[in-house]
């Protein structure tokens, strides 16, 4: 089964974008197309996350293939349990390792949840649904956990409001406040457990994308579909968000969609540019980039950790770590908000010069 350049471009693209919004050189001086929506609402920044499940499952398409049911087969469910079980534990632990480094803060303090914690559980019961369930059930099953997550929510009294949503109890219930993220100004976690519910859909419309991208003969077919299916799943989330708000803290129903559109938009545009026009050249850069994933975001996030960790006293008797240094450097000779961004953009390219060294050796680290 051949794979699609296309989602291997997106991909990189994807992974490029999350180091970029994730280490500015200064929280304090960031723009604001690079931040979380606060509560309700949409940035460029909150396409990422969903971005990358949605790659999760375009990439689900081809690595289980011999156990994914299709519509003309007999449905054996055959599950690979072994197999999704170690993936699901490893990036799960791999998350939690990465949320408690460098190992300093109290236990009773840890938090549980996080990105990768979300993408293992997603994985672990998308990988079991594409096993039992065929193209159409699998989309069927796509409508029911957004409407049953919907109606879920609206179990409380206000379903959407910070201190009061069931992501929040249920996870205060299971979790405990301590272990839940405190950067809401009180322990509110957006990676919550419940939450994972539509974020799994986040998945399968990957997984259902790499099926009609492999089913679809010409590329100007696929940019065309892709195209209506965005601007109808832009059209729908635009609608809902009345009823439900674009959240992604919450993850919300209409949330899926909209990213699910933005995606599809994304992939539209890369495959008239990159099939279509056939601009190879623009794009090798995304498809060296998005060839370790996981493992450059493991030492990227390692990595900024470390230069927050190599810190001094100054002459004045102030704390110094070493990106502080680095961003006061370049903010000496451009605005603040410019410097940051430089920050994060040599970041990124140093990143970049960590995946081509592997990429040249022929050196794929996966799970």
């Amino acid at each position: 089964m051949k794979r699609q350049v296309s989602l291997d471009i997106f991909r990189g693209l994807t992974l490029a974008a999350m180091l970029l919004v994730n280490n500015p050189g200064s929280w304090s001086h960031v723009y604001a197309p690079f931040l979380h929506a606060k509560w309700h609402g949409l940035t460029p920044t909150d396409l990422i996350f969903p971005f990358f499940l949605f790659i999760v499952g375009s990439a689900m398409y081809y690595s289980m293939a011999a156990f994914a049911v299709s519509s003309s087969a007999p449905q054996t469910r055959n599950i690979p349990w072994l197999k999704i079980i170690k993936r699901t534990a490893l990036l799960f632990l791999i998350g939690f390792l990465l949320n408690i480094f460098p190992f300093t803060g109290a236990i009773s303090e840890w938090r549980i949840m996080g990105v990768l914690q979300r993408i293992a559980l997603c994985y672990g019961v998308a990988a079991v649904l594409v096993c039992v369930c065929n193209l159409r059930q699998l989309a069927l099953c796509c409508i029911g956990l957004l409407l049953g997550y919907w109606a879920l929510l609206n179990i409380v009294a206000v379903p959407y409001g910070l201190s009061s949503n069931l992501v929040r109890i249920v996870d205060l219930q299971l979790l405990g406040e301590a272990h839940l993220y405190q950067g809401f100004g009180l322990a509110f976690d957006p990676e919550g457990l419940l939450s994972c519910v539509p974020a799994v859909v986040s998945v399968l419309a990957g997984y259902l994308t790499s099926a009609f991208l492999g089913q679809t003969k010409t590329a100007k077919s696929q940019y065309r579909s892709l195209l209506l299916y965005g601007i109808i799943a832009l059209v729908l989330a635009g609608l809902w968000h009345v009823l439900m708000p674009i959240n992604k803290a919450l993850w919300t129903s209409s949330y899926v969609l909209v990213t699910s559109g933005f995606a599809w938009l994304v992939l539209a545009v890369i495959i008239y540019l990159y099939e279509i026009k056939q601009y190879h050249r623009w794009f090798k850069w995304a498809q060296v980039y998005g060839s370790n994933p996981l493992f450059i975001y493991v030492i990227a996030w390692v990595f900024a950790i470390c230069l927050t960790l190599v810190s001094w006293t100054t002459e004045a008797g102030n704390t110094q770590n070493l990106q502080g240094l680095m961003y006061q450097s370049l903010s000496t000779f451009m605005p603040e908000k410019l410097a940051s961004l430089c920050f994060a953009l040599l970041f990124v390219g140093l990143f970049y010069g960590v995946s081509n060294f592997l990429y040249k050796r022929k050196i794929f680290i996966k799970l």
